[in-house]
This record gives C-alpha cells, structure tokens and sequence, in this order.
C-alpha cells in the first residue's frame, strides 16, 4: 500500500510555510501521498500546556538567538528566501483553518494550502480582515462567497475543533506534526521541519 505523510497543520505557524515544499517535493519523489489536517494551533497548545517558542524560551539565555540562527539555515538550505514574518504574526487563524477544512470537503485542502501560504508568509496579506480575506480566497481561485458561508456553519467549525482534539490525543503537541505510515495502520509521528530525513527514512523502509 502507499504510504502516506499527514500533517498537521495551522497557517498561523511558521514552521507550517517552511516545511510546506521541502514535505511537498519528499512526499512526490517518494511516491507517497500527503494529506493535511486542520487544527487550531492556539487550542492545541492550551491542551498541552504548550506555548509558542518565543514565550515558551525567553528566559532560556541564547535559545531564542541560536532557534532564530536554525531557521535561517534551513531558509538557506531550501532556497525559501521569499519568507517575511507576518506582521501581525501571531494572528488568529480560525478563519483560514475553516477555509481549509471547507475546502477539504471539496478535496482540495493541499491546493488551498499551497496557494494561501505565499499570500500569508510571503506577501503578508491580511487574512484577519474579514473582505481582505474573501478576496484572497477568490484571487488563488476558490469560490470565495460559498467558503466564506460554510465557515460559519457547525458543521465545519466542529470539524476543527475535532481535529485539534484527536491530534492532541495521538500526542502532537505543535506545528507541524507529521504521521507517518499507511492510512489504517501503525503510524510514527514526527514534530519539527528538521525531522525531513527522518520522515524519508521512514517512507522507504519497509
């Protein structure tokens, strides 16, 4: 059976953007699949007593400093020089986590990932303003009026808040996290964009 690499995924993270095409060009050169599971970020982390590194690291002297140096050198290694940090990082993402679960009930969660991502990590668009938005939605070529409704609707709202409850209850903890195995049996869960070689490790064995 093909393997398969989930992973869990908010767009208020970083790490969500820098892991995105390094994961994306491991999982097709593999020749796995990826699927993308929207949770929400802020609620993982209340679950866990988890908190963003910044906060979670500021009184450990020079981690901040040498977590900053990492990312630059994975910036480097994978030719992501177009990152910008948002400004207004960190952001609430429930809208665009909704969007992501509406557009994977129309199975093309991976393509509105792909596209969104530039627009918040890349050009900084901003996505808490409510039209700013819709007309995003629009502009990477999804039917902005009908995603906007459902991401109002409980059916899609519950979707996430599941998701982040049963990624927390298989032992994530933060963004991103990957599982990593076929789709209905033993999976290894990975955390943290260094975990690439181990993740294709796992792929090819077996």
């Amino acid at each position: 059976m093909t393997k398969r690499v989930e992973l869990i995924f908010d767009f208020v993270s970083p790490n969500a953007y820098l892991i995105w095409w390094p994961l994306r060009e491991l999982v097709q050169r593999t020749g796995a699949e990826l699927d993308v599971t929207p949770v929400f970020l802020g609620g993982m982390h209340k679950l866990t007593g988890n908190a963003p590194p910044m906060i979670r690291n500021k009184d450990v002297k020079g981690k901040v400093e040498y977590d900053a140096l990492e990312m630059r050198r994975f910036i480097a290694k994978h030719g992501l020089t177009k990152f910008k940090l948002h400004p207004k990082f960190p952001f609430n993402s429930i809208s665009l986590q909704r969007l992501l679960v509406a557009a994977e009930q129309d199975g093309r969660s991976v393509q509105f990932a792909e596209a969104m991502l530039p627009k918040v990590w890349e050009e900084g668009v901003d996505i808490t303003d409510p039209e700013t938005l819709a007309a995003t939605v629009a502009e990477i070529g999804f039917d902005a009026a009908d995603m906007m409704a459902r991401i109002q609707t409980d059916d899609v709202k519950q979707v996430v808040a599941r998701n982040t409850d049963h990624a927390v209850e298989r032992g994530a903890f933060g963004i991103p996290t990957m599982f990593v195995g076929e789709k209905d049996g033993p999976q290894e869960m990975f955390f943290g964009k260094e975990r690439l070689a181990q993740i294709e490790e796992e792929l090819v064995s077996g």
